[in-house]
């Protein structure tokens, strides 16, 4: 499969919403990734199910959201109205991951399982065969721009073998600071997905910069 790109909307102009989304419509990306902070569980807060009601209105990619908040599973049901294609909880916020996960699938979305730069994959075995997606924070959760943590590659590795190994058909989505360098050696790792902010949206062509990661 070719790896897919999508595109942090938490890097945008939140003065222009609609211009950057009908960018990302215009381009060679895949989904759009969509961070919700809540000031708890990470230190920044973002924007909610109003926003997100708006951007389904006006987005044509798949919406990639990526739930920084304590108890994700109160949220299914709106994050399922709000047309979310797959939905990320984080391991270290989910006390029953495996139920949340089912709750995710019977509403009719992709369930995704995020794991912090110090969270290992091998915490994943016993449910890695259940989720469509794990997504590994490259940088500290909670703001955009910060820098790539080396050891991120390391773990890419390590979640592929897991993945391999017990016959999952998990996808590999790695979030914070990826770049082509970057981006490159995730994807020789065995990344599927790479999500981009600042990379892409502070460029001076993010289409450019779009159709470049892709073509990695």
């Amino acid at each position: 499969m070719k790896h897919l790109i999508a595109p942090s909307l938490l890097s945008g102009n939140f003065l222009d919403l609609r211009r950057e989304v009908e960018m990302i419509n215009n381009s060679d990306a895949d989904w759009l990734h969509l961070d919700i902070m809540d000031g708890v569980f990470v230190p920044n807060i973002t924007f909610g199910f109003p926003v997100l009601n708006a951007l389904k209105t006006v987005c044509r990619k798949p919406m990639d959201v990526h739930l920084m908040i304590v108890e994700p599973q109160k949220f299914v049901r709106e994050l399922a109205e709000a047309g979310t294609y797959m939905m990320n909880v984080h391991y270290e916020t989910c006390v029953h991951l495996h139920r949340t996960v089912n709750e995710i699938r019977k509403a009719g979305m992709k369930a995704g399982v995020t794991l912090n730069p110090h969270t290992p994959v091998c915490l994943l075995e016993d449910i890695v065969r259940d989720v469509d997606m794990v997504l590994l924070m490259s940088v500290n959760p909670g703001f955009s721009g910060q820098s790539f943590i080396e050891h991120s590659v390391e773990k890419v590795v390590r979640l592929r073998e897991l993945i391999d190994r017990t016959g999952s058909k998990a996808l590999i989505e790695v979030d914070g600071g990826v770049n082509l360098q970057t981006g490159k050696r995730l994807i020789e790792a065995g990344a599927d997905v790479l999500v981009a902010g600042n990379f892409v949206f502070k460029s001076p062509d993010p289409r450019a910069t779009i159709q470049a990661l892709k073509a990695l």
